[in-house]
């Protein structure tokens, strides 16, 4: 039990010299952006029912809705990446799928209602409808707008707060965020939908999360040593929230984990998103952020006072 909770056995004080790997992390990152581009280029994104349109039908069966089987019937009938969410009552549940090949929607659903009616007694459609291809096309431009707001006003928050140059490193990091979890989404084949535009904004609200604290950090230490190399006061400051960063980042994918392993095949691509992204924006706020920062330089004349200078950090 001594060595209870686990939190004990992180250093107290590191010091590493982040900066030193920022040119190979800028390489790895131009790659990443790169080949992430061509996949969405090239692959494209597996776009869902919400925006490639297809049929939602609602059903109410006489005991737990069984997904799975669901799933696995409408899969040997030819309605491949069927989504089946269970919502409110235990007994209802929502199907959504793409048209099946072939056959007309019209014709599509009266087979499928037939086939689960055969297979299932005692189900119940208590509603139907149709996602057409105008709708889904509105639903994919809205979810893309709110992307590029939710950049904007980051930037805004992040000029007010701190200076220009810290808003546009947040911004071009976040940019890069979304960028390589969209193209890893790509390469996967990963289906993308509405819960995906949610994850990326929870992804978005994460990574800026960890770059108002270390830019906090490293405001503060630009305050109290004067004299001290930016370089240096980098590296000080990323030592400095090094253990806090740690035991947020493993808690929350800790929390994922489980939605991750247990949350079944409907969840699983938007809990997907949620880690790379999670784990992206850690490694972006310390390698696309800062050395942005760096690259620009900060304005230094402010009215704190100063303090004892400190020698720079090995």
């Amino acid at each position: 039990m001594s060595f209870w909770p686990l939190i004990r056995l992180l250093p107290k004080e590191t010091h590493f010299k982040f900066v030193s790997f920022a040119p190979f992390a800028a390489i790895a990152s131009a790659i990443a952006v790169i080949a992430s581009c061509v996949s969405l280029a090239v692959l494209g994104l597996n776009l869902g029912v919400d925006f490639q349109g297809g049929t939602s039908l609602e059903i109410l069966t006489p005991g737990p809705a069984p997904v799975a089987a669901i799933r696995a019937d409408l899969a040997k009938m030819g309605v491949s990446d069927a989504q089946i969410q269970p919502f409110g009552d235990p007994r209802a549940a929502m199907i959504k799928y793409e048209r099946v090949q072939g056959v007309e929607p019209a014709e599509a659903v009266t087979q499928v209602k037939a086939k689960l009616a055969a297979d299932f007694k005692g189900i119940q459609f208590t509603s139907e409808e149709a996602v057409g291809a105008t709708i889904s096309g509105e639903l994919l431009t809205g979810g893309l707008e709110a992307l590029g707001v939710a950049i904007a006003l980051m930037l805004a928050y992040i000029w007010f707060r701190f200076q220009l140059q810290f808003g546009m490193g947040a911004v071009i990091a976040l940019a890069h965020d979304i960028i390589l979890t969209m193209g890893m989404l790509s390469f996967f084949h990963i289906e993308f939908s509405l819960p995906s535009i949610a994850a990326l904004l929870t992804v978005i609200g994460y990574s800026m999360n960890e770059k108002v604290i270390s830019f906090d950090r490293l405001r503060e230490n630009l305050r109290k040593y004067k004299k001290m190399p930016l370089r240096d006061i980098i590296n000080l400051s990323e030592n400095e929230r090094l253990s806090r960063t740690m035991i947020t980042g493993a808690t929350a994918l800790l929390a994922l984990s489980g939605m991750l392993f247990l949350g079944g095949p409907t969840i699983r691509p938007t809990i997907i998103a949620m880690v790379f992204g999670i784990v992206v924006g850690t490694y972006s706020s310390i390698y696309v952020a800062l050395p942005v920062i760096l690259l620009w330089g900060v304005n230094r004349h402010d009215d704190a006072e100063p303090t004892n200078l400190a020698p720079a950090r090995p």
